[in-house]
């Protein structure tokens, strides 16, 4: 007996994990090795898989369950937040892009239909392609990072309407006004389905299941409704993959969707992974050399459309000339659910065979050049920036108000949008810390102006930005931004306007630290390291360590981690503390019941007791620079001490006990 398929799974697994290593290694979307998968495994090439009919049942399954999880991830609620972009921003962007490619395929001689159909396939962008490189650079969450995903969903969405529409635009029926008539009928019944099935039956259902607390029988049953559900939809003439879109939309707004999505994820990637391959495997490499030119100048015309009028798209949303390029090169290419498109117009005779391995070809060279052209976008943005352009182009249709800066001085300054930054301006005002923020995201920036924030929008890469927050006389400086390149540029901009302020940055991974702290950072908090280290502390709790001994063993281990990656005495720094590394000054307040109020410091002999050294005192607005040993603690007051973090914990945390002790003994 032969396992044809199985050969041809191990093949592509084989291939697949060869090829996404190399470009994991490379830091490119898994998604282009799948089409390279593909185009070397194909009939066209080197024709290893023999049963290419397999693999693309295979595919359809992970279509299915691609719409299925876009299904469980679409909010009502998120979408409200974003309505302008998506259905504005959204509409402008697939309507124009439809139009324009419109008229340009009329002119490779393609019909009316034909040429529909194809600004149909040209104008949806690649979601798994631009979503993964987003997150991976965390800018997501970033204005430009909204707008690319607002665009996306309306994309999304707006397949389901196409994936009903092919088979009208294709001939299927002589009567069109009939089919648009029954295709209301249907989509009417189809909302009503989706409606007493997500507010009535599927919540009870999933309900029931999830109470006998059989993991496998909740799998299996989420697998059972999405399969139903696409083939039901299939039977009544539409397709399977919208199917699988309704029957996530059914248990999106259920308490059990986040769980339903976690168990359908692996699956979804293994499957999805067969599409992309089979996707590569209908490019045929001959056609592409034979039609070389027409190739890359077609894939030129498109990538050079679909940034003009996402970029248009991003400007009329009010987007400054930086953010209408980034948003013009996220966009620019051919998307995945093109490709389920074009196979359905390819069985209703939409388009030729040439221009269907015309597509092909033009679809998978925009999508693996697409991580390449985010790569460069901001490099590109920064250039076109020293243009001379109009002002509104540069800032945009809705500039920000400037605000009025007054000269401040040994002030706390924020650099960055991160949910830390933003907490930590909250509680600067609410302390009276002097604060200003530096944000590059005019929507953060509008909004917490609204609030009566001191905010600045603008690069903090730029010295007139950092001059306008007067980072010269800035007293603390925090950086938390995503990208280690931009925060190396940023730190060492600030240390050269100012010498002696600390600089505490942010960063994803304890190994940057290193080259922070040479750009001139006196703190660095690696964001991995420090989660761990709170995890710890909590686990340490739960073991009953008295809060002391806590407090020296994480100091200890920040001493000792830290210690690997922090080299000063590379660089010549003015402060004493920069050659003693592991030396730090704290702020300790004297409580009224403290037992250490009214003591003279030679009382306290902190030295030989903690290993911590009192360095000035601070009594209302009088700062004691040089106490002597017969100076007195009061309460209210507070003592700089210099000392290792775990000697400063200890002396901190054990010194009323310490007291007692002593005391006692006398």
């Amino acid at each position: 007996m032969e396992f044809t398929i199985l050969k041809d799974i191990l093949i592509i697994f084989a291939l697949s994990t060869l090829v996404n290593y190399v470009f994991t290694k490379i830091k490119i979307p898994s998604i282009v090795g799948y089409l390279l998968t593909g185009v070397l495994a194909g009939p066209h090439l080197t024709g290893v898989i023999s049963s290419v009919e397999n693999i693309e049942v295979l595919a359809e399954i992970g279509v299915v369950l691609l719409l299925f999880t876009i299904g469980l991830e679409f909010s009502l609620k998120h979408l409200i937040k974003i309505r302008k972009t998506v259905f504005w921003g959204g509409l402008v962007q697939f309507s124009l892009t439809t139009l324009l490619v419109m008229v340009i395929a009329r002119m490779y001689d393609l019909d009316l239909k034909g040429a529909l159909f194809v600004g149909f396939l040209t104008a949806l962008s690649s979601t798994a392609v631009v979503l993964k490189i987003l997150q991976d650079r965390s800018e997501i969450t970033s204005n430009y990072g909204r707008t690319v995903l607002g665009v996306l969903i309306f994309q999304d969405l707006i397949l389901v309407p196409l994936l009903l529409f092919t088979p009208i635009i294709g001939g299927e029926s002589t009567n069109i006004l009939n089919e648009i008539f029954w295709m209301g009928i249907k989509s009417l019944g189809i909302i009503l389905f989706v409606i007493f099935g997500n507010k009535w039956f599927m919540n009870r259902l999933l309900h029931a299941i999830a109470m006998t607390k059989n993991q496998e029988l909740f799998l299996m049953s989420i697998l059972l409704i999405c399969l139903s559900v696409a083939f039901l939809t299939a039977e009544l003439g539409m397709s399977l993959a919208f199917g699988a879109f309704l029957a996530g939309l059914m248990i999106s707004e259920s308490e059990y969707s986040h769980n339903a999505f976690g168990h359908i994820i692996p699956f979804k990637d293994t499957f999805s992974s067969f599409f992309f391959v089979s996707i590569g495997m209908l490019l045929d490499l001959q056609f592409v050399m034979d039609n070389l030119p027409i190739v890359l100048s077609t894939v030129l015309i498109v990538i050079l459309i679909k940034m003009i009028i996402a970029s248009g798209t991003a400007f009329i949303l009010g987007h400054t000339l930086r953010g209408v390029v980034l948003v013009g090169l996220a966009l620019a290419q051919v998307g995945e659910f093109s490709f389920i498109l074009v196979k359905m117009g390819d069985s209703y005779n939409l388009i030729s065979e040439y221009y269907y391995q015309l597509f092909l070809a033009v679809a998978v060279v925009t999508m693996s050049f697409s991580p390449f052209l985010i790569m460069v976008a901001r490099p590109l943005s920064s250039a076109v920036m020293k243009l001379p352009l109009p002002k509104r182009f540069v800032e945009g249709l809705f500039p920000l108000k400037q605000i009025e800066i007054p000269n401040l001085k040994n002030h706390l300054l924020l650099i960055g949008k991160d949910p830390r930054v933003l907490s930590m301006s909250v509680m600067a005002r609410h302390v009276k810390i002097p604060y200003l923020s530096v944000i590059f995201d005019p929507a953060i920036v509008k909004e917490r102006q609204q609030k009566g924030e001191k905010v600045i929008y603008g690069d903090a890469q730029n010295l007139p930005i950092l001059e306008k927050a007067h980072a010269d006389t800035a007293g603390v400086i925090v950086i938390s931004v995503g990208d280690l390149v931009t925060a190396l540029s940023i730190t060492e901009k600030v240390r050269h306007l100012n010498r002696r302020a600390p600089i505490i940055v942010r960063t994803k991974q304890i190994d940057d630290a290193d080259d922070l702290y040479k750009a001139g950072a006196t703190q660095v908090l690696p964001e991995e390291f420090e989660t761990a280290i709170e995890m710890f502390e909590r686990v340490l709790n739960k073991f009953l360590m008295p809060k002391d001994d806590i407090e020296v063993t994480i100091g200890e281990i920040r001493k000792n981690n830290y210690g690997l990656v922090r080299d000063l005495k590379k660089r010549p720094r003015k402060s004493i503390l920069s050659q003693l590394p592991n030396l730090e000054i704290s702020a300790l307040r004297v409580a009224e019941e403290s037992p250490i109020a009214g003591h003279s410091l030679s009382e306290m002999d902190f030295r030989s007791t903690f290993g911590v050294t009192v360095v000035a005192i601070k009594r209302s607005d009088k700062l004691i620079d040089h106490p002597g040993p017969q100076t007195e603690v009061c309460k209210d007051d507070i003592v700089y001490v210099l000392g290792k973090q775990d000697q400063i914990a200890h002396a901190v945390n054990l010194f009323e006990k310490q007291l007692k002790k002593s005391q006692s003994s006398n």
